[in-house]
């Protein structure tokens, strides 16, 4: 009696803890930092830097970030994508003890797409302008809606929550935030539901953002669109998970 073909899984990770660009005062690229990425095989990967400067504009202690994919003997395939930054500076406006963007995704061969999800994902001791800023993170969102159209129909369910989305049906992508409040001082807070924090003379400032296409999120903690004096994209602690199931192996 021949065997069936092995039917493979293809895994797909990475995540990075800082990276983007400043194109003012200089243009200079701010290379990935602790980046790794997961072999579609599976197995894992770790990254690490430590002390890193970019000129006088960016500064943290460690960042460290791990995947791992793996095969359980239940029949799931669980992915995982963490990165974790510590003593972060940026410009002397934004300081944190600890940032960490962690997703998992549970994958069943019976499923099309994984049920990925966010926890464990924080902001430990976050300032802004020598603010505090308390950052509560609704992982619920993502625990509830096990695909992106169930996603889709909870973002779209919601409309007079405050929360900031945008669904995109004929490309299906979708962005939407973790962020269920923000407690602060700071007066560049307008509404504490939302997660866009704009400070006048600086910028913009994203916290906790999801991006979300069917089968694969990406979470970035924060995100930086600065735009006086300095003019920037910068990305920090983020994370991208998912994984498919593969046709059968040529050859069996």
């Amino acid at each position: 009696m021949s065997q069936s073909p092995r039917v493979p899984f293809h895994f797909h990770a990475h995540a990075q803890a800082l990276g983007g660009d400043f194109r003012h005062p200089l243009w200079a690229v701010v290379p990935a930092q602790a980046s790794a990425s997961l072999p579609t095989v599976g197995g894992h990967a770790t990254a690490e830097s430590r002390d890193f400067h970019f000129q006088d504009f960016i500064h943290f202690d460690r960042a460290h970030t791990h995947i791992s994919g793996k095969h359980h003997r239940n029949g799931t395939f669980v992915t995982h994508a963490s990165t974790v930054i510590s003593g972060l500076n940026i410009l002397n406006r934004i300081t944190a003890h600890r940032i960490i963007s962690r997703l998992t995704s549970v994958h069943t061969p019976e499923e099309p797409e994984g049920h990925i999800v966010a926890d464990d994902s924080r902001f430990e001791g976050l300032i802004i302008d020598k603010h505090k800023v308390e950052v509560t993170l609704r992982h619920n969102l993502l625990v509830n809606s096990k695909t992106y159209a169930l996603l889709g129909q909870a973002l779209v369910s919601a409309p007079k929550s405050g929360k900031l989305y945008s669904v995109d049906p004929k490309r299906q992508v979708a962005i939407c935030s973790l962020v269920e409040k923000i407690d602060t001082t700071l007066p560049a807070v307008i509404d504490p539901e939302r997660h866009l924090i704009e400070i006048k003379g600086f910028g913009k400032i994203f916290l906790a953002e999801v991006f979300n296409e069917p089968g694969t999120k990406t979470l970035t903690m924060l995100r930086l669109e600065l735009g006086s004096p300095h003019v920037a994209s910068l990305a920090v602690a983020e994370s991208v998970t998912n994984g498919q199931q593969g046709p059968p192996t040529i050859g069996g």
